[in-house]
């Protein structure tokens, strides 16, 4: 349901200036008039923006609608700060992430923006150790047998003129297997979170979305002291492994693609400097 009240809307045009839709027709000297109300995505922008709270909308009822506490954004001097001083930082511990931290992390990712306020990001949170297990040892089983089925002398021969590059990174495969069989954890840099963004395969914007709330949750990581990697590898492998699989390992469901993927810990220090580039 939407609707106006006419007896303390003062014309403005704020919410017709807002609204990706175009239902509200706001003239100065006539009623208010809504259009094609069914077209509305429900992105809240018309009750957000109203002066005098006069437009009224079912989706989001006046005790779930807040008041920017402007006092509290940052400055663009301290958000470019926050922003030149995040970096993966890979130096991370068995100390428990604090769950406020993790709650926070979450809710900074929902209120990313999705094209057309569609909101189909799904947010997976892996923390039990058995299950942080099984990705590492998958990731690191699958790209070792990648590496023995390369140095066959036979394909060796055959293929390592055209994938110079692919055969240069195999010495960094197999140090990361020696660091795996001595209990560390170098695919996902000894996580002991692991943030599952995916949308649905057949959503044509899942990669933006979910990206878009990665950096969302990756700058709330960086303010709260909390250690953010991305897990390209791990994402690289997954789609290597293929669907069934990878959605058993991240707990997601079969119809829906890890768009981002994001490794936290708490860090054994922080840096105190960041370089101009």
């Amino acid at each position: 349901m939407i609707n106006i009240n006419t007896e303390i809307c003062t014309r403005c045009g704020k919410c017709q200036r807002v609204c990706p839709a175009f239902i509200p027709k706001i003239h100065r000297d006539e009623a208010p008039v809504l259009h094609n109300t069914d077209d509305c995505i429900g992105c809240g922008h018309c009750v957000d923006v109203c002066p005098t709270r006069a437009f009224v909308h079912s989706d989001f009822p006046v005790d779930k609608v807040r008041t920017i506490q402007r006092e509290l954004l940052p400055s663009p001097e301290s958000l470019m700060e926050l922003i030149r001083s995040r970096r993966s930082n890979r130096t991370i511990t068995r100390k428990p992430i604090p769950r406020h931290s993790l709650d926070m992390i979450l809710e900074a990712a929902r209120y990313a923006p999705t094209a057309e306020n569609s909101r189909q990001v799904s947010l997976h949170l892996i923390t039990d150790d058995a299950s942080l297990q099984a990705v590492e040892s998958s990731v690191i089983g699958m790209f070792m047998k990648l590496a023995r089925i390369m140095l066959f002398p036979p394909i060796k021969v055959l293929m390592k003129p055209f994938l110079r590059d692919l055969y240069n990174r195999v010495p960094a495969l197999m140090a990361m297997n020696e660091q795996f069989r001595s209990g560390q954890r170098p695919s996902i840099c000894d996580a002991t979170a692991l943030l599952v963004i995916s949308a649905p395969r057949s959503y044509d914007f899942g990669s933006q979305d979910c990206n878009l709330a990665y950096q969302n949750a990756s700058l709330m990581a960086e303010s709260l002291g909390v250690s953010q990697v991305y897990m390209g590898f791990v994402q690289t492998a997954m789609f290597i492994m293929g669907t069934g699989r990878a959605s058993r390992l991240l707990g997601i469901p079969r119809s829906n693609k890890a768009f981002a993927i994001m490794g936290l810990g708490m860090p054994a220090f922080h840096y105190d400097r960041y370089t101009v580039r």
